[in-house]
């Protein structure tokens, strides 16, 4: 573990840290004060930027992230409108807006003083990259985009998977800060891949929250040192899921070869590495279901995968599907790999799935476990036992009836977003979205990464009673 840095005492191991949250520091008064417009200005400046460059961008993101030109570019896409729709809150004036409560004259509990509720950026907040989004979820992504419109700087924790594209989209953001003659510490960028870094930084005395997108095991590890502090700071952490989808019999009779394509293309998206890939498939024990498990067998066998980001995330999806097929049927074994690789389906029964926490586990790759249940109280059962997920998805449960009520408060109680179609693999960039779920798929279940609300994370409420004007802005 990383020695807890003081201000007196600092390890010169990480002295490129101390000098980018130093930076960050003497920056956050200043953009602390900076207006929305000027705010707005910057991250429509990013956005403009970071399209600008696409045509050098792309191609090196695919040499270090094998995610293809077209999904790369459409990322690029993402994440100029999450800088752009950021902006725009901000000039509406809604994000930060003030809440007032008038003097009212007599004594209490009826009669008060002046109050007004305001929200003020919390810091500096360190930003840990995430490796399967390395444009939306990395330098220049939406934590950052959410923190900087907040008012806080950023102090961006490189991902190792892609070094040197985290390098080329910093370099673009800090001439465009120069450009605005702002601070350079409004955003910077540690490159340092080791864990002992990390630790240091979310243990830095300068920094004031986390946000963080990554495995479970990393982020319960930085979550439990940025609670371990002297003063314990918000971590903000999203550690993946197993987003089980509910496929009742009704959606299966009405389209279940189509459905069953849909799922297979959600399954193996990007090779699977989505934090919100349907890694759990619950239906009842009905014709309909062996009818569609074919399908999806027959959908997901021809699909080639390409290269998973890194060896370490290939080894690791090797090692999960090989630990759920040790207490699960196999239903579709592993062909011949590809460049990435083949798709996996495995089977076991409701009570089993119940039984075995080895089976809630997240198989990061294109992989998913199939739980058959017997009657819907099973299926309530298999949903109480995920504990935690970012998303629920329930098929066939248009009819308002006593079982699909249940359904779907079942899925609302350990679920962030609950979809009654579609697959959860598509999160939109939007005021009512919300991309976090009960533990173990995030850390603050309250908050989301996804989506306008996130800007609040950075945000800490106020209370002035009696202010001058001046004060209140």
């Amino acid at each position: 573990m990383a020695t807890q840095p003081t201000e007196q005492q600092q390890n010169h191991e990480y002295t490129v840290i101390d000098t980018a949250v130093d930076l960050a520091r003497q920056a956050a008064p200043v953009w602390a004060q900076a207006s929305a417009q000027v705010r707005a200005g910057l991250l429509e400046a990013l956005a403009d930027a970071l399209q600008a460059h696409q045509q050098t961008l792309v191609p090196l993101a695919n040499e270090e992230t094998h995610l293809g030109a077209p999904r790369l570019a459409g990322e690029i896409a993402r994440t100029a409108f999450q800088l752009r729709g950021f902006a725009e809150q901000l000039l509406a004036g809604v994000a930060l807006a003030p809440v007032v409560d008038s003097a009212v004259a007599g004594s209490p509990p009826a009669g008060r003083p002046q109050l007004t509720r305001v929200l003020r950026p919390v810091g500096p907040v360190a930003m840990f990259s995430a490796s399967n989004f390395p444009f939306a979820f990395s330098v220049l992504g939406g934590d950052t985009a959410s923190a900087l419109a907040a008012g806080c700087p950023v102090v961006v924790k490189a991902h190792s998977g892609h070094p040197r594209l985290s390098k080329a989209v910093f370099d673009i953001a800090h001439r465009v800060i120069a450009s605005q003659q702002l601070p350079e510490g409004l955003l910077t960028l540690v490159d340092q891949a080791s864990r002992g870094a990390g630790a240091y930084l979310v243990q830095h005395p300068g920094i004031a929250a986390v946000a963080f997108t990554g495995s479970y095991q990393g982020g319960t590890a930085l979550w439990k040192l940025a609670n371990e502090r002297p003063r314990p700071i918000p971590f903000f952490g999203e550690l993946g899921s197993i987003n089980p989808l509910v496929a009742l019999p009704a959606a299966l009779q009405a389209n279940g070869e189509e459905l069953a394509n849909l799922l297979a293309g959600s399954m193996t998206l990007g090779c699977g590495q989505f934090c919100t890939s349907p890694g759990v498939i619950v239906l009842l024990d009905d014709p309909s279901s062996d009818r569609f498990l074919g399908q999806l067998c027959e959908a997901l066998a021809p699909i080639q995968t390409h290269a998973m980001l890194t060896p370490g995330m290939r080894q690791g999806f090797e090692q999960a599907s090989a630990k759920v097929a040790q207490h699960a049927s196999t239903l579709l074994a592993p062909g011949n790999d590809g460049a990435g690789p083949a798709p996996r389906l495995y089977t076991t029964d409701a009570a089993a799935f119940i039984a075995n926490p080895a089976l809630h586990e997240e198989m990061f790759g294109p992989g998913a476990l199939v739980v058959k249940a017997r009657n819907q109280a099973e299926v309530l059962q298999v949903l109480a036992a995920v504990g935690g997920t970012l998303s629920t998805t329930l098929w066939g449960v248009s009819d308002d009836t006593p079982a699909n009520r249940a359904l779907v408060q079942a899925a609302e109680q350990v679920s962030g977003r609950v979809l009654f179609g579609g697959v959860p693999t598509g999160v939109a960039v939007c005021a009512a979205q919300q991309h976090g779920g009960p533990w173990p798929s995030s850390t603050a279940p309250q908050t989301t990464s996804v989506g306008y609300a996130a800007l609040q994370r950075f945000l800490r409420p106020v209370a002035l009673q009696d202010a001058p004007q001046w004060v209140q802005g």
